[in-house]
């Protein structure tokens, strides 16, 4: 597909919960355009369109048909991932893409090989890495505020989802649970500390067999837990650093958005990484932290988009290009694995850790 000139033209199929959050940004970033909203329930569609001033909707079919549309936005359920995506690919349209990439690898490389062959590219979330709190941690880590990061804890501790979802069966079937949807954010936090990861052990369980959703039209439904709400991991990068990571819908004691990085000088505090803000702590040695600031974007879901957006026109690499997303995948199917089989799995993809965003980077700004 030609680089082109000017705005980018959007579509976003899947008009769900998520949505909102995505169109309210697309719709705000000058270098966009949103034409076009889809979902298998039109009439949703239609009423997402309307809500964010969107001047078309329909199906799927109807937004792969429009040619203005560059980049279709996957908002879809996690088993329908890798099906939207390639179709898009097919329809020679490049593709921004919630998590997990696909339910498992060998889908994941079969839509990069097609986007390969289309000359169009994937790019799949979490984005939340190019917001202010991370690239400011990550700044500060690559500087070598810390000395050369040697070690690492995540937590991700809660009841879980469906307290508050009104439709939360699909984060406990395959392709949820706390290991593929919480997971890429802390996963993606830590590659880009570290860099690839190349083996993994764990453990898993799974507290009750069914759960009730909590509010919503639907309060009171009991729906089957599917995979293990229980995930705790130990990560091995390819540099010898490592990980302990925990993903848990099963703690009353809520314990989330911890990310806490050792190296040979100090450790880093840094911020939740399901969002896009938040202050740095630094601690080297003094009784009190060193609490530097985020600077940059705090736009949130959707700055993905227009990053893949500028690359297209500026025939540069996306930040959160798919190989990244492929990776993260990797480790989470792995981690599964391990689990299951109570035996170390070894992670055979790579990737390159993204640039960091220039400081002054805004969404707002009319570029194109």
């Amino acid at each position: 597909m030609s680089a082109g000139t000017g705005p980018v033209g959007v579509g976003v199929v899947g008009a769900g919960t998520i949505s909102d959050q995505y169109l309210g940004n697309l719709t705000a970033f000058p270098d966009l355009r949103v034409l076009c909203v889809a979902d298998l329930d039109t009439a949703r569609a239609a009423t997402q369109a309307a809500r964010w001033g969107v001047p078309a909707s329909g199906t799927l079919d109807d937004l792969l048909a429009l040619d203005e549309v560059e980049i279709v936005v996957n908002l879809t359920v996690p088993a329908a991932h890798a099906e939207v995506t390639l179709r898009a690919v097919e329809a020679g349209k490049h593709v921004w893409g919630e998590k997990p990439y696909a339910l498992d690898v060998d889908s994941a490389r079969t839509v990069a090989k097609a986007a390969e062959q289309a000359g169009v590219r994937v790019a799949v979330a979490p984005d939340t890495f190019l917001g202010a709190g991370l690239q400011t941690a990550l700044r500060e880590i690559r500087g070598g505020a810390i000395g050369t990061p040697l070690t690492a804890l995540t937590l991700f501790q809660v009841p879980g989802p469906e307290s508050w979802h009104p439709s939360p069966e699909f984060l406990f079937a395959r392709g949820g649970g706390p290991l593929f949807d919480v997971g890429p954010y802390y996963l993606t936090a830590l590659v880009q500390v570290f860099g690839p990861v190349r083996r993994v052990a764990a453990t898993a369980s799974r507290a009750r067999a069914t759960r009730v959703i909590g509010s919503g039209p639907r309060a009171g439904t009991e729906f089957p837990v599917e995979v293990p709400t229980h995930v705790g991991a130990l990560l091995e990068f390819d540099g010898g650093a490592s990980a302990q990571s925990v993903f848990s819908f099963d703690s009353a004691l809520r314990r989330a958005g911890f990310v806490e990085v050792a190296g040979t000088t100090g450790t880093a505090v840094l911020p939740d990484p399901n969002t896009f803000d938040g202050d740095t702590h630094l601690w080297t040695g003094e009784a009190e932290p060193v609490v530097v600031p985020a600077t940059g974007s705090r736009f949130t879901r959707g700055t993905g988009v227009l990053d893949l957006a500028r690359a297209l026109r500026a025939g540069t690499t996306e930040r959160a290009a798919g190989e990244l997303g492929l990776h993260v995948l990797d480790v989470m199917t792995a981690v599964a694995q391990a689990a299951e089989t109570g035996r170390g799995v070894d992670v055979t993809s790579g990737f390159t850790p993204a640039e960091l965003l220039d400081p002054g980077w805004d969404p707002s700004a009319r570029t194109l």
